[in-house]
């Protein structure tokens, strides 16, 4: 079956939600290549739209700005992460459950982490010199956070409210998470499967520092 013939097939709500997202990708593709070729500051909403084919008033159904679009990739990524997160085994400790579900995202080729697609890791480090994007990338980093919480609290059946645990667990694994990605991003002759490994190295490095910390307090409890 041919592809138009597979896609007037489906149901008109089915239809609608593939160009909807279609057109959703087409601008935030469209959006990190004029940002990547222009810088920031050169690049304009009505560009972004007619680089994708799409009017202004199209690009704001999708889109509060040119920050917004360009940085997708990462909405899409949080949203693929918290995810996996929500599967990860009931009684698997916290810190461990959010490890496997950054893991499960990093090699999942169905849904293709960020890190595999064209210019992405080039978007990412360009965080470091324009101050607009890194800001929208915070309000995006946090919102998935505050997801993570959420799940985690469920998990171990408490309120983030009162309970700092879940807080702490998402703040120190995230953390780990942007620090590895953003040493893969400034990194030279490293390609997207350094990355996993990257992330791996990072989560033992917690570990450890965690564990050396400990001992000195366990030592003089003895």
């Amino acid at each position: 079956m041919k592809a138009n013939e597979a896609t007037s097939s489906r149901p008109a709500g089915d239809r609608r939600q593939v160009k909807a997202r279609r057109t959703r990708e087409a601008l935030a593709e469209a959006a990190v290549e004029l940002v990547l070729d222009l810088g920031l500051g050169e690049v304009t909403v009505e560009a972004i739209a007619e680089r994708a084919d799409v009017t202004r008033r199209t690009f704001s159904r999708y889109f509060t700005g040119k920050e917004d679009a360009a940085l997708d990739f990462t909405r899409a990524d949080g949203a693929g992460i918290n995810a996996a997160l929500r599967e990860r085994p009931v009684g698997e400790p916290p810190l461990l459950a959010y490890r496997e579900a950054v893991a499960d995202w990093l090699t999942d080729r169905a849904t293709s982490a960020w890190h595999h697609r064209p210019r992405l890791r080039e978007l990412y480090a360009a965080l470091d010199t324009e101050p607009a994007l890194f800001a929208a990338y915070e309000r995006i980093r946090v919102d998935a956070q505050d997801e993570s919480v959420r799940i985690i609290a469920d998990r171990l059946g408490t309120d983030p409210a009162r309970d700092p645990r879940p807080e702490v667990v998402v703040g120190a694994a995230a953390g780990v998470l942007t620090a590895a990605l953003r040493t893969w991003a400034r990194g030279a002759g490293t390609d997207a499967e350094d990355l996993a490994e990257l992330v791996a190295r990072a989560y033992d490095a917690l570990i450890e520092e965690a564990a050396d910390a400990a001992a000195p307090d366990v030592a003089t409890r003895k």
